[in-house]
Parts: C-alpha cells; sequence; structure tokens
C-alpha cells in the first residue's frame, strides 16, 4: 500500500483535449479511454486511485512509483493512439480534421491533447481526499450525471444523463 509522503507523493494529474474539443462525449470513446486508461496503468506500473473523463479533459490520481512525465506519457499516449484508431476505423472524418497537427517532431499527423498538461504532488491525506472529492463531484457538478457514484470497476459518467 502506498503511503502518501513527501518523500512519496500521489500525483494529481490533469490532461486537457486539444482546443478543449469535447473528443470524450460518446460512450464508445469514453469506453476506450477507460480501457486505454487501464491499460497504461499496467504498462507503466502504477497505480490509479481514482480518475474522472469528462468531456474535454480527465484528472486522475496515481502513485509516484514512476517520474510524472513518465506516468502522463503512458496515458496520454495510450488513450491517444487508441482513440484516433478508432476515429480512422470509423470514418470519423470531421473529428480528425480538429484534431489534425500543424507540425510536429514526431511525425504524428494528430494529437489528442494540449500540450500543457500537469502532475501536482499530493503530499497529505487531506490533500488526498480533497481531490478525490473533487474527481468524484466533477460530473456532477457538470450536469453530467446526478450524482457520484464511487466504483473501482466502472468508468466514470458512463450512465450520464443526456446532455
Amino acid at each position: 500500500m502506498h503511503t502518501i509522503s513527501r518523500d512519496t507523493p500521489a500525483l494529481y494529474l490533469t490532461a486537457v483535449a486539444k482546443d478543449r474539443l469535447p473528443v470524450f462525449r460518446t460512450d464508445a470513446i469514453k469506453l476506450i479511454t477507460c480501457k486505454a486508461l487501464d491499460e497504461a496503468r499496467e504498462s507503466g506500473g502504477f497505480a490509479i486511485y481514482a480518475y474522472v473523463i469528462m468531456p474535454d479533459h480527465l484528472h486522475a490520481i496515481t502513485d509516484s512509483a514512476i517520474k510524472p512525465s513518465k506516468v502522463l506519457q503512458f496515458i496520454n499516449g495510450i488513450i491517444s493512439r487508441r482513440v484516433i484508431d478508432h476515429l480512422k476505423e470509423h470514418g470519423h472524418n470531421a473529428s480528425l480534421r480538429k484534431l489534425r497537427r500543424e507540425s510536429g517532431a514526431r511525425r504524428h499527423m494528430y494529437s489528442l491533447w494540449e500540450h500543457h498538461n500537469n502532475a501536482l504532488p499530493i503530499f497529505s491525506e487531506g490533500m488526498f481526499m480533497e481531490k478525490v472529492n473533487y474527481i468524484h463531484r466533477n460530473p456532477v457538478t457538470a450536469g453530467l450525471v446526478e450524482r457520484a457514484e464511487l466504483s473501482l470497476v466502472e468508468c466514470s459518467y458512463l450512465e450520464a444523463l443526456p446532455v
């Protein structure tokens, strides 16, 4: 079990979709994102304590088993690849045009994310619970669901209210 301290903080991560596009609004994309998040966790060897997927961004709380930049690399990279592959496979050309990159050193044609992600260290149990509560209230505050359901296995707001 992870003990939160100055030496072993938890991490509060935020990743925002390119131009704040509502990329994660469909059930199919939400499910792909949930599976990709789990794949990133397994591949990176880090724990995820809480997360929420909103229409245009996501928040997650992880341990600090690896560097914050590496956690974000696993999460953003795997989610991006899975979502963009889905958009290509299902002919969502209008969405792909919105995600098209102007240029890039890595020759990627599309970018799912803004490139100013942040990872904030969490040093105390109080701060940890504050962030967990924020994550679980986020879809309620945004009017996506009526109440937050605390679940370790279900993806965030899969049973959202019609928007």
